[in-house]
């Protein structure tokens, strides 16, 4: 007789279950998304259903809680059956800001020392609301925030993101595939409101598992090992974050995009393993030889 996988969901838990989470490991997972069209294919919670299971796998494999996901962001595609809580492109949120704001202060009250703000909607105004929000208020309330795309902790294994195309469908073809339909796919790309090669022809549920696989080790030895963090280490965190948000903001400022940022995102690709090795002056030597915007 197989064992059930433990509870991690907190709104499946009962209260001794999230004594017994806050006792072992109380981190805090956060999954982050929107409703919006990622082609015929997929389903349209594709971000936050994504941003959620790789959190409950994580959260299975390292410790934490997994909060219910999100279904509201920053931004939206312009295609049917989108819904565009603030539309983008924005570095100033009026809906989910403060929402995380205030999400993070009854997760510290409740005893949580530790939290991950983990989107999978990743249009850049999320990305920047996202981080930067984390950042304050890791200062704010003296615990480490960590707000990120999934995609950042797998850049060095080829997963950059995409919107519905090959990386997004192979994730969903391992975590969920009851919700993919690939022969709705017809002809050949571009397909409608999607981007990324040919989902039809190049998704695979090995691609999504090797994915998947590089970002729950991941983000299972952050949720472990974060609420642990001493000052000094919390202060390292928190000046490579700061650096990553500055950056993002400086280039929007100086080049009228708010994606200058993401034009070389592979020279971010270590991010990921130094991250969740806690090498924090090295991510900010990344941060700092960013190349340049032409």
């Amino acid at each position: 007789m197989t064992t059930p996988p433990r509870n991690v969901q907190w709104e499946r838990m009962l209260p001794h279950e999230i004594e017994a989470a806050l006792r072992d490991c109380p981190t805090a997972l956060v999954p982050l998304g929107t409703l919006e069209w990622h082609g015929v294919q997929n389903a349209l919670g594709l971000d936050a259903l994504k941003a959620h299971a790789l959190c409950v796998r994580a959260a299975r494999a390292g410790g934490g809680v997994v909060l219910p996901p999100l279904y509201g962001g920053v931004g939206g595609v312009d295609q049917p059956y989108t819904v565009v809580m603030e539309p983008e492109p924005t570095l100033v949120s009026r809906l989910l800001e403060p929402w995380l704001i205030s999400l993070c202060g009854e997760l510290k009250r409740i005893g949580f020392r530790a939290i991950v703000l983990f989107t999978g909607h990743y249009g850049a105004s999320q990305q920047m609301v996202v981080r930067e929000t984390a950042v304050r208020q890791s200062q704010r309330l003296g615990i480490p925030i960590l707000g990120t795309p999934e995609y950042f902790l797998a850049l060095d294994v080829g997963y950059t993101g995409d919107h519905g195309g090959v990386f997004e469908t192979s994730l969903m073809l391992e975590l969920m595939p009851e919700l993919v339909q690939l022969d709705r796919l017809q002809g050949d790309p571009p397909y409608q409101g999607i981007g990324g090669g040919d989902a039809r022809r190049q998704s695979s549920r090995e691609l999504g598992k090797r994915f998947c696989d590089v970002m729950c080790e991941r983000l299972a030895r952050l949720a472990r090992r974060m609420p642990a963090w001493d000052r000094d280490t919390r202060q390292a965190f928190l000046r490579s974050e700061q650096a990553l948000v500055s950056l993002q903001l400086e280039l929007a400022g100086r080049t009228g995009s708010e994606w200058a940022a993401w034009r070389d995102v592979t020279h971010l690709a270590p991010y990921g393993e130094l991250l969740a090795g806690e090498r924090f002056a090295e991510i900010e030597t990344l941060v700092r030889t960013f190349p340049a915007p032409s």
